[in-house]
């Protein structure tokens, strides 16, 4: 019997990692799609269709190249060319690596800046509007000191990047902000790094935000989305409601059995079993940027119990260095936040589209009313516009024009 357990039992616990290994390498790097969306290629927008308004989307792009050989700052160039005017490129916060833009004299100082002014350029050279989110690197990696880094990277982006270009919600509130991209699409941005910030909290008129108890955000919240039911509503934030990746509680069994990886990829230091409590730390209990964290899902929580009220919403996000789309209660839940950087990703689950690549989504919204999603990935080939590696109309149902009134968030 002691034989059983000091052999039998660990021969098949390691036959079953390694089976399990197996399956991982088959699909990482390689997209996933539900079986309703494998035919993608067919579908596109009506030849006739005339695009109101395009917006790129992308998340997590602290870690770009500044030599110019970016290939995810090229993709978005190459965008930027066809979508004219009428276009808009959001940066869904974590722009800058590894804790935003520090104070002058930081050692990171100067690289910062310097990749700060690379994005501002990319924004200044077509005539589209930008807008930059804060993300917990930008808040010192959610540091008690966060406020105050994020408020020098947003005076930065106001003093540098002219008048198309936008931090938002201003002063670190917790928002919503809302800006009308055309007849019928509404665009919200909101602060999710308010929630699980450890230290300081903008809120309140000696802030600049305009209510005192974040309870008045969920009732101001709720309140746009009853008054623009007959819109399509684009949500933009930084952490995602729904996740297949890290930040969901999804790990690789290589992280399981080299935990350590996931501070440093050198450090390959074998620790089976006793590995596994960190992911399953990180999956129950979580640190303050995952879900599983008390603040993280409270927010989650209060946030899909409003959303799920609508049918007309388009959620997007970063934090996780992946592709994703969800499709839930007839609203869907974008995460795009492999913009300089790519992590595993779980296909399957409630997933529609899954993708551990760098590139971006793309939104466009059509005089007819229809919305596109386009996911663009970096090309092999090295061409410049990247590959479309998904598309998919995105259903909504809208209601006429809803009257004000008192509803509970």
């Amino acid at each position: 019997m002691l034989l059983y357990f000091l052999i039998i039992i660990p021969a098949l616990f390691i036959l079953f990692l390694v089976f399990s290994y197996g399956q991982e390498r088959q699909y990482r790097r390689k997209p996933f799609y539900r079986l309703s969306d494998v035919g993608w290629q067919h579908c596109a927008p009506p030849a006739d269709a005339r695009r109101a308004y395009s917006v790129a989307l992308l998340g997590d792009v602290g870690a770009v190249a500044t030599d110019g050989s970016d290939p995810v700052l090229r993709m978005l160039a190459a965008w930027q060319e066809t979508a004219g005017a009428d276009a808009m490129t959001i940066f869904l916060g974590d722009n800058l690596y590894p804790i935003g833009l520090p104070p002058v004299g930081h050692p990171y100082r100067a690289t910062a800046e310097k990749r700060l002014d690379l994005l501002l350029q990319q924004l200044q050279q077509y005539p589209g509007r930008g807008i930059f989110l804060g993300g917990n690197h930008d808040w010192n990696k959610g540091r008690k000191n966060g406020f105050a880094q994020l408020q020098l990277q947003e005076n930065y982006v106001n003093e540098h990047g002219g008048k198309n270009i936008r931090y938002l919600p201003a002063h670190g509130c917790p928002g919503p902000v809302t800006i009308q991209l055309a007849e019928g699409l509404l665009l919200l941005v909101i602060n999710t790094q308010w929630w699980v910030q450890k230290g300081e909290r903008p809120l309140g008129e000696a802030y600049g935000c305009p209510y005192n108890h974040i309870e008045e955000f969920y009732v101001a919240l709720n309140q746009v989305l009853r008054q623009n039911a007959h819109q399509r509503i684009l949500v933009a934030a930084h952490h995602p409601l729904y996740s297949n990746a890290l930040h969901g509680g999804k790990f690789t069994i290589k992280q399981h059995l080299f935990p350590l990886t996931t501070a440093n990829k050198r450090f390959l230091i074998p620790l089976p079993v006793f590995g596994s409590l960190y992911p399953f730390y990180r999956k129950l209990f979580g640190a303050h940027e995952d879900m599983s964290h008390r603040r993280y899902k409270k927010m989650r929580k209060r946030l899909l119990r409003i959303f799920h009220r609508y049918s007309n919403i388009i959620y997007v996000a970063g934090h996780d260095h992946n592709l994703q789309h969800f499709e839930v209660r007839h609203n869907h839940y974008i995460v795009s936040g492999s913009g300089s950087k790519t992590a595993f990703v779980k296909k399957g689950g409630k997933a529609t589209f899954t993708l551990e690549q760098l590139g971006f989504f793309v939104l466009d919204y059509y005089s007819n009313g229809q919305v596109w999603l386009e996911t663009r990935v970096a090309a092999e080939g090295g061409d410049a516009a990247g590959t479309v590696v998904f598309r998919k109309e995105l259903t909504s149902i809208l209601r006429p024009a809803a009257v004000p009134q008192n509803q509970p968030a």
